[in-house]
């Protein structure tokens, strides 16, 4: 990842394996990782402690992930579970594979 400062993205943020799951987008996919892991901002993530990213996506454009993220939120919470332990079975922290 050339540079780490421009990764646009969807994502997934949980509190543990098959727990609570918060679905977002951003243009800065480390920055706003660590601010969830930081408890930054108030709100879902916070509440909940989603503080493991269990997954994300990577995209070009910041439309196409907003159009992705939009889809996504549309899933029953068994789909979304699936996506997650295709790409991570174990439910692993994926910040360090973001980060380096």
């Amino acid at each position: 990842m050339a540079n780490e400062d421009r990764i646009i993205a969807v994502y997934m943020m949980a509190n543990r394996k098959q727990g609570a799951l918060y679905t977002g987008v951003t243009s800065h996919l480390v920055q706003r990782v660590w601010q969830h892991r930081e408890g930054i901002f108030g709100g879902f993530t916070q509440k909940y402690g989603c503080k493991t990213l269990v997954w994300y996506e990577l995209h070009d454009e910041i439309s196409t992930a907003i159009a992705r993220e939009k889809s996504l939120k549309s899933y029953r919470r068994k789909n979304k579970i699936n996506l997650i332990t295709e790409r991570n079975p174990d439910w692993k922290d994926l910040w360090f594979e973001i980060t380096g």
